[in-house]
């Protein structure tokens, strides 16, 4: 394979992996953040169901309040019935009781119901503490992990550049030169392999001796469609092709 290629297809090939690299470490922060809305939304749950207990607490409480203020009135009309001196009288002091202690019959039900729903609600609390705790624990653990990739990956950056550099030296001044054009003119792609008489980019035919020419290796050859250096893998199995375009 002509030198000069060679290197341009592992100068591609680094220039590849830079770009990977800086892409996923340009999707850090919003994969953190991504992590931060996770745990924030299991904190906001365990805040919404504590929020629950403390206003229905507060309910119980005025229903106690409430019942305390009519046991009061129970207490008094049975203290009064005593007191009464007609039958009329009586038969409205007993109505009065009758209905001080239906109430407080609701009144106590709906004490238990409200400890029946309090339960309920440390249960959800302790459900969603859990969750807040098993959620706080994996995303600490993926921001590490996410952490570690970006130190990974600036490293891996730090050692492709310097590769680059030693690379570049033993490349011609004219092939560097027209590398570095393409690049910036496509998107830094400059290099790209040929397969099947295709350029597996802009994936338009290739003449038959153009193509034969780049199976070859021995030239820079570039596609007349997208203009990118074209070379073939020598590992890939491949069929060449005649004058005619089929292939042999």
């Amino acid at each position: 394979m002509l030198p000069d290629l060679e290197r341009l297809i592992r100068l591609q090939h680094l220039d590849n992996d830079a770009v990977e690299a800086r892409h996923t470490i340009e999707g850090i922060p919003s994969r953190m953040a991504t992590l931060d809305t996770r745990l924030d939304a299991a904190s906001a749950k365990v805040e919404e169901a504590t929020q629950r207990l403390d206003d229905q607490k507060k309910e119980r409480q005025a229903v106690e309040k409430n019942l305390a203020g009519v046991q009061s009135r129970l207490s008094r009309f049975k203290e009064q019935l005593m007191a009464v001196k007609t039958n009329k009288e009586y038969t409205a002091m007993q109505h009065e009781i009758a209905t001080a202690e239906s109430e407080v019959a609701k009144l106590e039900d709906a004490i238990l119901e409200h400890m029946l729903t309090a339960d309920s609600l440390v249960s959800d609390i302790d459900d969603a503490k859990r969750t807040e705790d098993s959620e706080r624990t994996e995303t600490r653990d993926e921001r590490r992990g996410l952490e570690r990739q970006c130190t990974e990956l600036e490293q891996k950056l730090a050692g492709t550049s310097t590769e680059r550099a030693r690379l570049t030296e033993n490349i011609s001044a004219e092939a560097h030169r027209l590398f570095e054009s393409i690049a910036s003119q496509r998107q830094g792609l400059a290099v790209v392999e040929a397969k099947d008489g295709l350029c597996t980019l802009c994936n338009v035919r290739l003449r038959p001796q153009v193509f034969n020419q780049i199976l070859l290796n021995t030239e820079l050859v570039r596609c007349e469609s997208c203009k990118r250096i074209l070379y073939h893998d020598p590992d890939r199995v491949f069929a060449t092709t005649s004058e005619d375009g089929s292939a042999t």
